[in-house]
């Protein structure tokens, strides 16, 4: 386990023991359409260090949803390969049994017949040693601890993302990914989920890969941008400000316009608020 320390004396870990990282060679996502084949991104490389937070960023339509899914294994590559270290998985199907990923969606996809633990205790329902306490452990990590017996729809919007975070921590993954799940949420929720989301991954250490469309949230959270667009990753930047992040301080602001700039150099939407 290896640590750093910001400007302002913060010691942040860095990575967890059984953090792992993320080695992407030639990586290409094809489909068939009716006018043809499309193909969303090609021969992408991307190495992503264990125990970091990673932002992958672009505008509507880019492929950083299917380039999530790829990597998550949901969907199959049509070229090149995905894999995790510690361990010999990949996204080919090779040895899926040595690295956890827990995967959190824009919505957080609960059943809406289960309490909050029974929700987490559903991914679990194939192990018999566990228990409520430790699905309850989890909800406690990001704040839910009166609301264990609630179901969906006793929880706000920002509570049954919680739970869709919790359940996605509780398989104890080597690598967290997560497809834009703020986006649904009114921007004071949203806030209050990225600090804790920062809280839960300074304390745990996982590798994280987060998608958005935001420039602002990519860089409150990130340790480094990616940007997707024109089929390609066009831009690696490193985000070097300290933690806790000030979205109003004066370097926050000049490292968020270097970005726009550099977002908007080849994709030129409208994205990126």
């Amino acid at each position: 386990m290896s640590e750093h320390t910001t400007d302002d004396g913060e010691a942040d870990r860095l990575a967890s023991d059984d953090a792992a990282a993320i080695r992407v060679a030639g990586l290409t996502r094809r489909f068939e359409t009716g006018e043809g084949v499309e193909t969303v991104f090609s021969g992408i490389d991307l190495e992503i260090a264990p125990g970091s937070f990673v932002v992958l960023i672009g505008k509507s339509g880019s492929g950083k949803s299917t380039l999530l899914d790829v990597i998550s294994g949901v969907l199959e590559p049509s070229e090149g390969s995905v894999e995790f270290v510690p361990g010999d998985r990949d996204a080919a199907g090779n040895g899926r049994n040595s690295v956890e990923i827990g995967h959190v969606f824009q919505s957080p996809r609960l059943l809406p017949w289960d309490t909050a633990v029974e929700n987490i205790e559903f991914v679990h329902e194939n192990d018999p040693d566990y228990t409520d306490d430790l699905a309850r452990e989890y909800l406690d990590l990001v704040g839910l601890s009166a609301h264990y017996e609630k179901f969906p729809g006793q929880l706000s919007g920002g509570q049954r993302q919680r739970v869709g975070i919790a359940r996605a921590l509780s398989i104890d993954p080597e690598v967290l990914l997560l497809d834009e799940p703020f986006s649904n949420l009114d921007e004071i929720t949203a806030d209050s989920l990225r600090r804790e989301l920062l809280s839960v991954w300074r304390e745990l250490g996982k590798t994280v890969l987060f998608v958005t469309h935001d420039i602002t949230e990519a860089v409150q959270l990130a340790d480094r941008i990616l940007m997707l667009g024109d089929g390609e990753i066009y831009a690696d930047l490193e985000v070097d400000l300290p933690r806790p992040r000030d979205v109003d301080s004066a370097e926050f602001v000049r490292f968020r316009g270097r970005a726009v700039e550099r977002f908007h150099s080849i994709d030129g939407g409208e994205d990126g608020r």
